[in-house]
């Protein structure tokens, strides 16, 4: 269980002149957990984690990384892994040499075996970086991140551009880090992808609009429960006609579903098209967006 803070976020505000990237955000981030920045583009997440890597000055509010100023680096840097959305080794180089290269760089003595197999590449050893697919590549930067065994893992937007099979390659290196101990804070654009995050802050136009478990989150939009009626057919006991049909909105699912399948076998009435949809997170997401 997470047992104390190792990122503190206190209203934070990033602008560019008249532009305001980030505006009034705090978040935390719990030693061990994985926690995840979702937004679309341009929501302000890349300013966001500039400040918090320590690259990039806030404009106003406060962020301590493991209780100091990132701005200091050198206080916590070895401790920190960090992944941009634009990086690369040499292509040159085998796999190996580029992970062993960020160590000596980085004065870590590691075993770049262990963090080819964290990062899903050990069967890639041998082979030149230039010979690698995108998730591949991505998986190094992620391999060569974690030398050292960082206490805290920064990823910003780490699948864009992947397949999907990439992406699903790359989120399980990602849960094995986690699983190990480290804590992580990444971002991304995509709600189904943070389905195993253990939470999630929902950022738009430099706004943390929402933030909780998944569960949390889809609690707070009601499920849909939608269905026809033949012509003749008697009221029905809930109500949300529209277009002809029914469209149902509860917070309580299970209640009203069965009060209104009682009700149609208690009036032979047979219910057309009936479907009983939970929300789902891209509804929180695009609801976030809407607020």
């Amino acid at each position: 269980m997470p047992t104390s803070r190792v990122v503190d976020v206190e209203g934070l505000s990033v602008t560019y002149g008249d532009v305001t990237a980030v505006r009034d955000l705090t978040f935390h981030v719990q030693q061990g957990e994985l926690y995840a920045l979702l937004g679309t583009n341009g929501a302000g997440k890349t300013s966001a984690l500039d400040v918090i890597e320590g690259r990039r000055r806030a404009t106003s509010g406060t962020v301590r990384v493991f209780g100091s100023d990132p701005l200091g680096r050198r206080a916590h840097h070895p401790r920190t892994g960090i992944v941009l959305q634009a990086t690369g080794a040499a292509p040159d180089l085998t796999v190996q040499e580029a992970v062993g290269l960020i160590g000596s760089l980085g004065e870590v003595h590691e075993d770049v075996a262990r963090v080819l197999g964290v990062a899903g590449l050990a069967r890639k050893a041998g082979s030149l970086v230039s010979q690698l697919s995108d998730g591949e590549k991505r998986r190094l930067d992620l391999a060569t991140a974690v030398c050292g065994g960082p206490e805290l893992v920064v990823l910003d937007d780490p699948t864009t551009g992947l397949d999907g099979h990439s992406r699903d390659a790359l989120w399980d290196a990602v849960h094995r880090l986690r699983d190990d101990g480290s804590t992580v804070l990444l971002t991304t654009q995509h709600p189904g992808e943070v389905q195993r995050a253990d939470r999630i802050g929902l950022l738009h136009e430099g706004t943390l609009r929402r933030e909780g478990t998944v569960a949390e989150l889809m609690r707070s939009l009601p499920s849909v429960i939608s269905f026809a009626l033949e012509p003749g057919a008697p009221e029905p006991p809930i109500i949300g006609a529209l277009d002809g049909a029914f469209h149902v909105e509860t917070f309580n699912l299970q209640l009203d579903l069965h009060r209104l399948l009682v009700w149609a076998d208690d009036n032979g009435v047979r219910l057309l098209q009936l479907r009983a949809d939970p929300p789902r997170l891209d509804d929180v997401f695009l609801g976030s967006d809407a607020t």
